[in-house]
């Protein structure tokens, strides 16, 4: 009986022994973390994204992505289309950056100047129409800045949930008008907003600031010698627009949405002065040919490395198409005095209607600029807007009212078309850089007593940071 009795005591220790093994065991894998989900694995758990590929590049995820867009965010059940954007992915600690070109999207790793003093993420979005980022069949009239800005809010609210940190919007030029009217139809989205070189042009027909930036813009020298090649080359429109012929059958180029060949010759001459000045800087003037003297040659190549000849033939403007819809419907479009080119010119600034194939309607609709300027002037918080100096397009700039709160408007001395805030003026550039910092939450406590100690978190990478500017002619920002 005693070793019965033994026996089944010795097995009750022994099972609880096992019992208590077992729940501590239980107890301490709860107590351990779940794997986090990947990132590539959250993204793709937005209804709607998908992946097109994934890049490697050293300390971030590179995606290439889809997400299905409303065809018309006011009719949601009308269809839908995909729309192309990239995803850097740092970290969901870290603040994220929107930016936008207003144009195609870069499929290659690059990074903004906001991304880069943040230390963040940056999501970069395709405009809708532009290709493949355009519905099928194409409804012209749903191509607007308000669909546009309620194609960012969806995406924006969608990674809102993944990457919870402070958002900035950015954009230059076009993406620049692009992510102010994103902050005027949806104020609450985004923590700051930083506007490269952005045009606003207010009044479509009231063009004079155009007139009196390029009457004074660089030296009168420089300014004497740009109007001289461009005055010679309608000078010499015959033998130079017979080389425009060869160069159009060398390169099947053809001119059915600009009218013929001479339309699109006098536009690119015409987009000379203009396109020197948006992409060149001063100093740049001394490779400009002395008209007088210059060889058919030397004016034809002049004219061709800055305004580009391929530019107005079809396959030059198809691209673009989506651009000149909106600035003949609701951008609007710069028309300057052009006294040096009197009885040469034959149609002067050519209006967006010519760059459109005529199957696609347009009608201008001249409140929505006014509206957004309005908005700006009124409303602006945590709004920053950075010019060039000799920049044609920041002839007419967003400007700020009396009730804005913590908004600047900055111009960098000497810059062009491709200013940015480390070209500002020291202290400008300080309070920039503090500014930026602050409303992505991530300012260091020393550039938050002293804005001259704010620098950007991230290290300059001379690839990533690289700035796809396109050569674009001047009706195009």
């Amino acid at each position: 009986m005693r070793k019965t009795l033994g026996w089944l005591l010795s097995l009750v220790v022994l099972i609880g022994t096992m019992g208590a093994a077992g729940s501590t065991a239980q107890a301490a894998t709860a107590a351990q973390p779940a794997a986090a989900t990947d990132i590539k694995d959250q993204i793709l758990g937005i209804p709607g994204m998908s992946l097109i590929e994934e890049k490697p590049y050293p300390g971030y995820r590179f995606f290439v992505l889809n997400y299905e867009q409303p065809v018309d965010h006011r009719q949601p059940w009308k269809g839908t289309f995909k729309q192309r954007l990239t995803l850097l992915h740092k970290d969901v600690s870290r603040p994220s950056v929107f930016f936008t070109s207003g144009y195609n999207v870069s499929t290659s790793p690059r990074r903004s100047e906001p991304t880069t003093i943040v230390d963040g993420n940056q999501v970069s979005l395709e405009y809708r129409f532009f290709t493949p980022s355009r519905p099928d069949p194409a409804n012209w009239s749903n191509l607007d800045i308000w669909q546009a800005a309620s194609d960012q809010h969806r995406l924006f609210t969608a990674l809102k949930k993944i990457y919870k940190k402070n958002w900035l919007a950015t954009g230059a030029s076009k993406g620049g008008m692009t992510a102010t009217y994103y902050e005027r139809f949806y104020p609450r989205d985004m923590d700051g907003v930083v506007a490269y070189v952005a045009p606003n042009d207010v009044v479509n027909d009231e063009d004079s600031a155009y007139d009196r930036f390029f009457a004074k813009v660089g030296t009168k020298e420089c300014r004497d010698k740009l109007n001289a090649v461009q005055r010679e080359a309608l000078v010499r429109r015959e033998p130079l627009e017979a080389k425009y012929a060869v160069a159009a059958a060398e390169n099947g180029w053809t001119f059915t949405t600009v009218g013929d060949l001479d339309k699109a010759y006098e536009a690119v001459v015409l987009d000379y002065v203009w396109a020197f000045w948006q992409y060149s800087l001063l100093a740049d003037c001394a490779s400009i040919p002395a008209a007088a003297t210059a060889s058919d040659q030397q004016i034809w190549d002049s004219i061709d490395a800055i305004s580009g000849f391929s530019a107005y033939a079809d396959q030059g403007l198809e691209t673009y198409t989506p651009y000149y819809y909106q600035a003949g419907t609701q951008l609007g479009s710069p028309d300057i005095k052009l006294p040096h080119l009197k009885g040469l010119s034959r149609y002067g600034y050519q209006p967006p209607r010519n760059f459109v194939p005529r199957d696609i309607p347009m009608t201008f609709r001249p409140g929505a600029m006014a509206d957004v300027d309005k908005w700006v002037r009124d409303n602006a918080h945590q709004m920053l807007f950075v010019y060039g100096q000799n920049d044609p397009w920041g002839a007419e700039p967003f400007r700020l009212g009396y009730g804005v709160r913590d908004s600047y408007v900055m111009i960098a001395p000497g810059a062009n078309h491709g200013a940015n805030v480390a070209k500002l003026m020291d202290g400008e550039k300080a309070l920039a850089t503090a500014k930026i910092l602050q409303w992505a939450g991530v300012a260091p406590a020393a550039a938050l007593a002293d804005a001259g100690k704010a620098a950007p978190l991230a290290a300059p990478d001379a690839q990533l940071d690289q700035r796809d500017l396109e050569r674009e002619p001047q009706l195009r920002p």
